[in-house]
């Protein structure tokens, strides 16, 4: 039956060309802009057969970012494997040193709070100053913590009406 429909489809003028194959299995094929044997006018387009044809299989990065980018058009020309791979170890680099920097930020944090260069953090007020209760002690049912003592929440009962 698909090749029925292959030659149908050659012989009625959608050809797809294959553009290239990426290192996941999927194939990406280009339809240049044609006219159908109707006289109807295709449009060029761009597609991806998946390696993985069920739906439910499709993961995000499934396509890499360059394939991607050819197929929605923001780039002319197919990207080639070695550039796909260089851009790879490119972005893991760029993972490591942002690993690296976070853990030296930790550091410096964690030593800046030790020498008490670091500000405690400010107690905010609940609530909005246009509020009618803003200000006023309520009683809550979240528990209160101050220094070394500690007072549970306040629990009342509501109103049967």
């Amino acid at each position: 039956m698909s090749r029925i429909i292959g030659v149908l489809r050659r012989t009625f003028g959608y050809v797809r060309e294959h553009v290239g194959t990426d290192q996941l299995g999927n194939k990406y094929y280009f339809i240049p802009e044609q006219k159908s044997w109707t006289g109807k006018h295709i449009r060029a387009k761009r597609m991806v057969e998946a390696a993985n044809p069920a739906e439910y299989e499709y993961a995000e990065g499934s396509i890499p970012m360059e394939w991607d980018a050819w197929m929605r058009g923001r780039r002319k020309d197919p990207p080639s494997i070695e550039e796909i791979l260089t851009n790879q170890s490119e972005r893991e680099q760029i993972k490591l040193k942002a690993k690296e920097v976070e853990e030296k930020e930790l550091a410096l944090q964690a030593k800046e709070y030790e020498e008490g260069l670091v500000a405690p953090a400010q107690t905010v007020a609940k609530g909005h100053a246009a509020a009618a209760n803003f200000g006023r002690e309520e009683i809550s049912e979240e528990p209160v913590s101050t220094a070394n003592t500690f007072q549970p929440g306040s629990w009342m009962p509501t109103s049967k009406k």
